[in-house]
C-alpha cells in the first residue's frame, strides 16, 4: 500500500530529519532487543503497544504513542493486530524534544499528519507542501501530560525475580506477606526495598501491572468480564472502577478512536 520498505535500517541515515514508516503487525509479533540512531515515535493506530526497555516497560493505545531516544535498546510486542506508524526523527539543536523514554499523546491532527507522513517520498521536498506536512508534525510532537501505563523495572535481581512473577500472574493477591516470601525477604525489607529500586509502593505496582495486562486483552477483544474476573475482581463494575480512577476513563473510553472498535462487555 505504501510502497515503502519496511526495514528500520533503511530510515537511519536519510537526508531528512523526519523518516516515516508504516508496517502491519499481527497480534503477538515481537520485536527482539534492538537499539538505532535516531529518536522514535513508536504509535500504532489500532491495537496496543508494550515497548520494554531498561527503564521499564509501557503499554499504548491508539490514542498514545511511545518515545524512544536515540540509542536506548528496546523491545516491542503487539496486542491486538497493530497498524503501526513510526517515525525516525534526527535530533536537532533547536528541536525540543525528549531526553527520556516517555509516552505522548497522540491528538487526532498528530494521528492524521504520522499518517500522512508514511505516505510521503522518504527524499520528501523540504522547501514545498511536503516540508510543511513534517514541521507541522514536530510542532505536534511537544509531550503533553497523560495518565501512563509505565513499569518500572527494578535493578535488584532479587526483586527483579519477584517482578516478573506479578508479571506472569497479576490476578493473584500479592500482599506483602506474600510478595515477601516469593522474594525470601522480611516484609520490612521488601516494603524498603521495593520502593527504593521502582519509585512505586509494592500495591500501587501491582495495581500498574495488573492494569497492564489488562489493556494488553483488551487490545484483543476480550470481554470486560473476562478480564475482571481474570484478574480476581468480583463483578467488571468493581474493575471498571479501578480502572477510571487510574487512568481516569473506562475501558472502553481508553481505546476509542477514529478505528476502534472498544473492547466488548
Amino acid at each position: 500500500m505504501y510502497g515503502k520498505s519496511e526495514l528500520r535500517d533503511d530510515y537511519q541515515d536519510v537526508p531528512r530529519p523526519v523518516a516515516a514508516m508504516a508496517r502491519d503487525l499481527p497480534d503477538g509479533h515481537y520485536i527482539p532487543p534492538h537499539e538505532h540512531r535516531r529518536a522514535q515515535l513508536i504509535y500504532g493506530t489500532t491495537g496496543a503497544i508494550t515497548v520494554a526497555t531498561g527503564h521499564g516497560m509501557w503499554v499504548v493505545p491508539a490514542t498514545r504513542g511511545v518515545w524512544v531516544p536515540p540509542g536506548l535498546t528496546h523491545a516491542m510486542t503487539c496486542a491486538g493486530a497493530v497498524a503501526m506508524r513510526t517515525l525516525y526523527i534526527e535530533a536537532q539543536p533547536d528541536w525540543h524534544l525528549p531526553a527520556d523514554p516517555t509516552v505522548v499523546s497522540v491528538s487526532p491532527l498528530l494521528r492524521e499528519l504520522i499518517d500522512e507522513a508514511t505516505r510521503l517520498p522518504v527524499e520528501y521536498e523540504r522547501a514545498g507542501r511536503d516540508g510543511k506536512v513534517m514541521e507541522l508534525l514536530l510542532l505536534q510532537l511537544a509531550p503533553r501530560p497523560v495518565p501512563a501505563l509505565h513499569l518500572p523495572a527494578p535493578a535488584d535481581p532479587e526483586l527483579a525475580g519477584l517482578c516478573e512473577a506479578i508479571r506472569e500472574h497479576p490476578g493473584l493477591p500479592w500482599s506483602t506477606e506474600d510478595a515477601a516470601t516469593h522474594a525470601h525477604m522480611s516484609r520490612r525489607s521488601l516494603q524498603r526495598r521495593f520502593a527504593a529500586a521502582t519509585g512505586l509502593s509494592l500495591a500501587r505496582w501491582v495495581q500498574q501491572a495488573r492494569i497492564i495486562h489488562a489493556v494488553t486483552l483488551l487490545a484483543r477483544n476480550t470481554p470486560v468480564t473476562a478480564v475482571a474476573l481474570g484478574l480476581g475482581y468480583s463483578t467488571p463494575s468493581a474493575f471498571t472502577a479501578m480502572f477510571r480512577r487510574a487512568l481516569g476513563t473506562t475501558p472502553s473510553a481508553y481505546f476509542a478512536g477514529p478505528d476502534a472498535s472498544g473492547p466488548r462487555t
